[in-house]
């Protein structure tokens, strides 16, 4: 919910309609080389999307200027509505970068300090006689139970609650481990930050970012959702029903994603924030530069992640990005600073065939000039794959378990569906729709003995246990 997937998306206006580019945003002429670009872009992304089924914005920048953007199957799939680029939509967890901005923002200003304890601002949180800082909620490092991995969330979750009434939902909940010493994904600590902005601030989270970002920088059409100034077209939310059937997403109060996800916008206004972060609005240049670079933990560890911003690399080159997922989207953003590269994807489906990530990265991997490999299916023998079957430790709590179904490798996580892998060489495997690729490894004996797992920019070994 709210997600940064582990791993992390609109036909064509008509499914082979010119390319819609003298539109908001979009440059009124390209040169022959851009428009080869912006084909070979949409030519790896249309396939993903039929045109009567939900579908995405995309948007693609280099160096400032507008190289694709186009919409892709329908935003409205029962009244036949195709999707369009202006088309708003629900941003998930891309909703943490504002907050995390709108903190820094207040510590440039004096107003806090990112090593201030929360019970600074939030005196009557229980920190169980631990110090939990606002860093460690920027970089999920807190131990605070995640809001959204409780059961009883879903129970309630169309329900308008306010503020104090949902920090009470979680806050008695013993941590999860001690602050700094682990990364779990967090969004109560996400919602947390947001009572600090309105407390520090006098004014509410809605009205602070507001104010303070989307008005400055021209974002006429991002809001936290309820609270639009501009009316625009906005896509309805989708999700998988039974037998596969597409069906409107459950509704959500977005008083319950709050600070974590409850921002709506365009794929134009995300362009405009990546152009103001780019020239430096907003925050200080070491600000910028902090945000954007690896926590790390107490035992020096890296967490991959910054304060609102994953931090990893795309086909090597330096990225910060950041998905989402809720109730009836889902999403991805991604920049490539060295490249000045710059892709959003917004999918009006939360159960999308190819996940936002994918598509972006994708994307961005074509405008660098550096695309990713097709994968194409190799045969693998029935004995090396049945070497590789076995458990290998993913971290104290998690494991993948791999064993051979006839001629094919089948991969489970905890707590997750068995899926079946496609071999792209005799050691490589890549997970079904997605780029995440698992390469397995022998020791000086010729034994398998552990795997490696390459996913949205960053490395994972996975060790085999005896």
């Amino acid at each position: 919910m709210f997600r940064l997937s582990a791993l992390c998306f609109a036909s064509l206006v008509a499914l082979h309609a010119p390319a819609a580019f003298a539109q908001e945003g979009a440059p009124a002429a390209m040169s022959a080389s851009e428009q080869a670009l912006a084909e070979r872009i949409d030519a790896v992304i249309a396939p993903y999307y039929k045109a009567d089924a939900p579908g995405a914005t995309v948007i693609v920048t280099q160096d400032g200027k507008t190289v694709l953007r186009k919409a892709y199957g329908m935003a409205n799939v029962s009244k036949g509505i195709a999707m369009t680029p202006d088309m708003a939509m629900r941003l998930g967890s891309i909703t943490k970068q504002f907050t995390a901005v709108g903190i820094l923002m207040l510590k440039d200003e004096g107003k806090l300090a990112l090593d201030d304890d929360i019970t600074t601002f939030l005196p009557d949180y229980p920190t169980r006689g631990k110090r939990i800082t606002i860093e460690h909620l920027l970089t999920h490092t807190s131990g605070i139970v995640s809001f959204t991995s409780k059961p009883a969330f879903f129970l309630t979750e169309g329900q308008d609650k306010g503020v104090a009434e949902m920090i009470d939902f979680f806050k008695n909940d013993a941590l999860e481990f001690e602050p700094g010493t682990r990364w779990a994904y967090n969004n109560s600590g996400y919602f947390l930050l947001g009572a600090v902005i309105e407390k520090v601030s006098g004014q509410t989270y809605a009205k602070f970012l507001e104010e303070r970002i989307f008005t400055p920088l021209g974002m006429r059409h991002t809001a936290y959702e309820g609270h639009e100034r501009s009316p625009g077209p906005r896509a309805v939310g989708y999700t998988k029903g039974w037998f596969g059937r597409v069906t409107t997403a459950k509704p959500m109060s977005m008083t319950q994603p709050y600070a974590a996800g409850a921002l709506a916008s365009t794929v134009d206004d995300l362009a405009r924030w990546d152009a103001a972060i780019t020239a430096g609005k907003l925050l200080k240049p070491a600000t910028w530069q902090k945000a954007h670079t690896s926590a790390v933990l107490a035992d020096g560890k890296l967490t991959n992640y910054g304060y609102g911003w994953q931090v990893g690399k795309l086909r090597g080159a330096p990225m910060v990005a950041h998905d989402g997922g809720i109730n009836g989207f889902s999403t991805s953003a991604l920049r490539l600073p060295q490249q000045k590269v710059y892709v959003a994807v917004l999918s009006n489906t939360d159960a999308p065939k190819v996940q936002p990530d994918m598509v972006a990265s994708q994307a961005a991997a074509i405008a660098i000039g550096n695309p990713f490999p097709d994968f194409k299916p190799v045969k693998v023998d029935n004995a090396v794959l049945d070497a590789y079957a076995g458990t290998y430790r993913i971290d104290a709590n998690a494991t993948r378990s791999f064993k051979r179904d006839g001629d094919k490798l089948v991969m489970q996580r905890t707590n997750r569906d068995p899926v079946t892998l496609t071999p792209f060489a005799s050691d490589s495997f890549v997970l079904p729709n997605s780029l995440t690729t698992l390469v397995f490894a022998r020791n000086a004996k010729g034994e398998v003995s552990h795997l490696t797992v390459h996913s949205q920019g960053s490395e994972m070994i996975n060790r085999r246990e005896p």
